[in-house]
């Protein structure tokens, strides 16, 4: 067997125990998390496992076999800790807001599990470190997303796109305590304010851009119109007040995210025009997105 060399670091140790055990392996073999790997990821989620082997399958994402066949993915305890989640934090928010509605209590507890929260917390925390993958462009779009994460600090509503897989490992993970604790809520709870610290609360909840537009629009008696039906050619979409171009922007990977930023940029606009601040505060009256958009091209 190959001898550490001195002074290895954790990362060099952690790449001879994976190279020691693929020796003479079999075509399709996949290195198991090395011990160290394992340990690791508890001490950022604050958890021993009973079962170690699911931190291993909370964090294998389908690519990291290719090009063999498919083998144990974190998919089934995604399914899992997203459910949990949805629970323990819909308690949370039940109990901490004893006056709040229906409608307002639903924003809070999605901006505290959705897309984007979850992924922060995995880059947060480092857990995307440790996500076993072969996806060819992932990397770099994680890269990306947390460059972007400092011109928003608490949430972006809709501007920024995280990779979903950073979600999915949170979930995955969540899903993994689940299990390995018996199914015990209160457990994944404790585990879960700790790495999603501060949770998102009813003076920090923002409102989505296309929404807060309409109803701005609405107030001070302006046509909106959101023309996206060039997107497919220019990768932009346009906002239109009055039929004057307000608001404009081009993002190649989804629709709706180019949509989410014209909203922001025309609504910016029309404030610094009234002399007004980019931000309003947020009372208890959270007003749930119009239904009546003139979303041209949708």
């Amino acid at each position: 067997m190959e001898e550490s060399p001195p002074h290895a670091t954790d990362d060099e140790m952690q790449s001879i125990w994976r190279e020691q055990h693929a020796q003479d392996a079999p075509p399709g073999f996949v290195p198991p998390m090395g011990p160290g790997e394992v340990a690791a990821v508890e001490s950022i989620l604050g958890y021993e496992f009973g079962d170690k082997a699911l931190v291993e399958e909370a964090l294998t994402h389908g690519s990291f076999y290719y090009p063999y066949r498919p083998g144990v993915t974190y998919e089934r305890l995604e399914y899992l800790g997203d459910a949990v989640l949805t629970c323990v934090v819909s308690r949370e928010v039940f109990v901490t807001y004893g006056q709040l509605q229906p409608g307002p209590l639903t924003r809070l507890r999605a901006a505290n599990v959705d897309k984007e929260k979850l992924a922060r917390v995995a880059v947060v925390h480092g857990l995307h470190r440790f996500l076993r993958h072969k996806a060819p462009n992932l990397d770099g779009q994680i890269t990306d997303f947390i460059e972007e994460l400092s011109m928003y600090p608490i949430h972006s509503n809709g501007l920024l796109d995280p990779p979903k897989v950073l979600c999915d490992i949170v979930e995955s993970l969540i899903g993994a305590i689940y299990r390995d604790s018996n199914f015990n809520q209160e457990i994944v709870w404790q585990v879960f304010q700790k790495l999603a610290d501060p949770l998102i609360s009813l003076e920090t909840l923002g409102k989505h851009p296309v929404s807060e537009l309409f109803e701005f629009c609405q107030k001070t008696r302006r046509g909106v119109k959101i023309v996206k039906d060039e997107w497919d050619k220019n990768l932009t979409v346009e906002v239109l007040i009055d039929g004057e171009l307000v608001g404009r922007a081009t993002y190649a990977q989804k629709k709706e995210i180019a949509q989410n930023r014209a909203a922001k940029a025309a609504l910016d606009k029309l404030k610094e025009t009234l002399g007004q601040s980019q931000t309003e505060p947020v009372s208890g009256e959270i007003s749930e997105p119009l239904n009546k958009l003139d979303l041209a091209g949708s």
